[in-house]
């Protein structure tokens, strides 16, 4: 998958997650914004309701997708078998999106009205949805090859030597640009009296502010519109390496300790889901099945 169809694919996943959302708000909208004693008497209320044809199908729609999007990954990860089938890359991010998908139509299933054990669910569902996002950063800060696996610190240094072989033999860079680029890259960013999320957010803007300058260093360069764009990727490339190795071992702590936060949540969800479906099914409500 190229960068390009790999774009439009995440804008196509987070598009549909957002449609959803903003449909079920627009066509429901008058339904979930009245009072709870008076919903019974609402137009809507036969169909939105949790037991209503579409209110229920949204509950076991939205159920289905979060246990395929969870034991689909489970499985790619760790069964052997099936370690050829797509990128890991690709499969985590398809997870997150129908682990983002299946709490949207839960959320509407309960037509905002929680309660009782499955209120613990819920909130437990919302943990494992906004601990997910931030593990998905945690983990993409880990330098990866294509296919999911961590890289060694020998293949990392590999990367960089093919990085500065394409600079200076492909794009004719000047030795002395070069030098002085390799040290604003090389230049350690100090956030060691800031917080962790502060210290996130300057080394970001201090990233920013070297690409700006190092695209200042190569006006002087004779490269072509294409050429520079090309150019300034590589670099761009190597300054998110140097960040990726310098919080290597920071990301790889914390990625152990959200699989002890993430996992919990995501166990308690999945037991009361099943209570939950198991009681609906004992009194009665199965659906259009």
């Amino acid at each position: 998958m190229s960068k390009t169809v790999h774009k439009i694919y995440l804008i196509s996943l987070i598009a549909i997650v957002l449609f959803v959302f903003f449909y079920l708000i627009v066509y429901g909208g008058s339904y979930y914004t009245t009072d709870l004693q008076n919903r019974f008497f609402h137009e809507q209320n036969e169909l939105l309701k949790p037991s209503g044809i579409y209110g229920h199908g949204m509950g076991v729609l939205g159920s289905a997708i979060i246990i395929i999007g969870v034991f689909g990954y489970m499985i790619r990860k760790r069964w052997r078998i099936f370690i050829r089938l797509g990128v890991l890359k690709y499969w985590l991010e398809f997870h997150i999106f129908l682990c983002s998908l299946g709490p949207v139509l839960i959320l509407f299933h309960t037509a905002l009205k929680f309660g009782g054990i499955v209120a613990i669910s819920f909130w437990s569902m919302l943990a494992v949805v906004i601990s997910g996002i931030i593990g998905r950063f945690i983990y993409i800060q880990i330098p990866r090859t294509i296919e999911g696996r961590e890289l060694s610190l020998s293949e990392i240094n590999n990367l960089r030597n093919e990085v500065e072989f394409d600079l200076h033999n492909r794009f004719k860079i000047d030795q002395e640009i070069l030098n002085s680029i390799k040290n604003k890259l090389n230049l350690r960013i100090d956030v060691s009296n800031r917080s962790f999320i502060s210290g996130i957010f300057y080394r970001l803007s201090t990233e920013k502010k070297i690409l700006r300058e190092i695209k200042a260093l190569l006006n002087s360069q004779n490269l072509n519109r294409k050429s520079r764009a090309k150019v300034l990727k590589l670099f761009k490339s190597e300054l998110i390496l140097n960040r990726r190795i310098e919080w290597l071992s920071t990301m790889q702590n914390l990625l152990r300790y959200w699989h002890v936060l993430h996992l919990p949540f995501a166990l308690i969800m999945l037991i009361i889901m099943i209570i939950h479906v198991g009681i609906a099914l004992t009194f009665g409500y199965k659906w259009i099945l």
